[in-house]
């Protein structure tokens, strides 16, 4: 499992609180570990795998963030108020958010979906 420190300083994320980096750092690694039972997944350099989980991490966080309720459409602090146009909804379904999780994991690592072993 990819630790926070590598998060933070190699892989430059700064997007997932520290008290909260473990439970996604699991999951993360949960995923990964599936495909490479499924899939052959071979790193493509030496951080590669570290990476491939630090940029499953963030999409785990960011979904989490979507789902309850993400950045705020309108804001209001006493008489002022301010409001901007909602853009386009994240699709938030389980089946994007695998498609986003082997996507982000396909950034550093190769996966090859045919039978393991590439044959």
């Amino acid at each position: 499992m990819v630790e926070f420190a590598f998060y933070r300083d190699v892989y430059g994320g700064d997007s997932v609180p520290e008290g909260e980096f473990r439970a996604y750092a699991r999951d993360a690694s949960a995923h990964l570990e599936r495909y490479k039972r499924i899939y052959s997944v071979t790193p493509t350099a030496e951080n590669s795998e570290q990476m491939a989980l630090c940029a499953m991490i963030d999409a785990l966080y960011y979904f989490d963030w979507a789902r309850n309720g993400g950045a705020a459409a309108s804001v209001s602090v006493g008489s002022v108020s301010s409001s901007r146009a909602q853009g386009a909804q994240p699709d938030l379904n389980p089946a994007a958010q695998s498609r986003e999780l082997f996507r982000c994991a396909g950034l550093y690592l190769d996966i090859f979906r045919g039978p393991k072993g590439g044959i």
